[in-house]
């Protein structure tokens, strides 16, 4: 299981989403953070970068996970937005 922390960043894009959309994106944040293998087929890793990124809908978060023991770590969570703005 991991611990989430979030960005200055991450945080305001999450408050300038609208509540539906927003609610699903921490339900999935915490349900890969609970189980990352359950949500393996919605996380891939960005090329040339140790980031990853997790598809919720049209939403994409982008975040890192550094590993305490083999069970445990902490995912921050960078940023936050729209597929066809985030990766710019």
């Amino acid at each position: 299981m991991f611990a989430v922390s979030y960005t200055r960043a991450a945080l305001k894009a999450l408050k300038q989403i609208d509540r539906q959309h927003a609610r699903k994106i921490i339900e999935k944040i915490d349900a890969y953070a609970a189980n990352p293998a359950a949500m393996a087929n919605n996380v891939k890793t960005l090329k040339g970068t140790d980031q990853m990124r997790l598809r919720v809908d049209d939403y994409r978060v982008v975040f890192t996970v550094t590993f305490v023991t083999r069970a445990d770590g902490r995912m921050d969570i960078l940023k936050i937005g729209h597929r066809r703005e985030i990766y710019e």
